[in-house]
């Protein structure tokens, strides 16, 4: 099963990256030629949107797998990386980053995955909420940082990445792919760069720390009113939602 959706840790470690938090838009190039941009929440989630802008910086996330798929759930990636052919390469975790579970897990945010029983576990691994998962993902597990949200119709992309057949690929079990089959996975058909699903880079398109402050994220409001929430996600060995 999937490791379940991660969140931030070591707040000493966001801090020596906070001179690398001042970018709020990033983009994210898809092998296909589409793309979507996320604005991330500097000044709500500061310790999150540090964390995943180390990576970012670090060019950690250039050819990063969109590895796990549930329909109307989540998307999710930020484990692995595409080197051109099977298996995927793992990426290098930095050290993981304090929750900050301030905002909703609704439909159009990105959050932090994490391990299942571990509060403070994320670090490199994310995923966008294709619905609203505000009941269960900001409740359960501490809640799940959502530090950013998709815009300029970029869900269009997302929609299409969720809706592909998803298929087993040790150590994954929900692997989305484009121009892929059963009867293909039946035959022992390999897969190639044709079917990943992987964005190529994903980089800063706008430092304006400011850039969300005209933006109304929901905010969580659930999870000081429950102590649990019912574990409705199932993860794999990238971690997920």
């Amino acid at each position: 099963m999937i490791r379940q959706i991660r969140a931030l840790g070591a707040l000493c470690a966001c801090l020596a990256l906070s001179a690398q938090a001042n970018a709020t838009i990033v983009r994210f190039q898809m092998a296909d030629g589409s793309r979507f941009d996320v604005n991330l929440y500097d000044k709500r989630t500061p310790a999150t949107v540090a964390n995943f802008l180390a990576y970012v910086n670090a060019g950690t996330y250039t050819n990063v797998v969109f590895h796990r798929s549930v329909s109307g759930f989540v998307v999710q990636g930020g484990g692995f990386t595409y080197p051109g052919t099977l298996p995927f390469n793992t990426v290098t975790e930095r050290p993981a980053v304090t929750n900050e579970p301030v905002l909703s897990n609704v439909r159009g945010t990105i959050a932090m995955a994490k391990l299942s029983g571990g509060v403070n576990s994320a670090t490199s691994q994310w995923f966008i909420n294709m619905g609203n998962n505000s009941a269960n993902l900001d409740v359960q597990n501490g809640g799940f940082t959502v530090f950013g949200e998709v815009t300029s119709g970029g869900m269009t992309v997302l929609d299409a990445i969720n809706a592909l057949p998803t298929f087993v690929s040790s150590p994954l079990d929900s692997l989305p792919l484009r121009n892929y089959t059963v009867a293909d996975a039946n035959n022992g058909v390999a897969i190639s760069a044709n079917n990943v699903v992987y964005a190529t880079s994903v980089t800063v398109i706008d430092s304006n720390a400011d850039s969300a402050s005209a933006l109304t994220p929901a905010a969580n409001t659930l999870l000081s009113a429950s102590s649990g929430g019912t574990n409705t996600a199932t993860s794999d060995s990238g971690g997920g939602g």
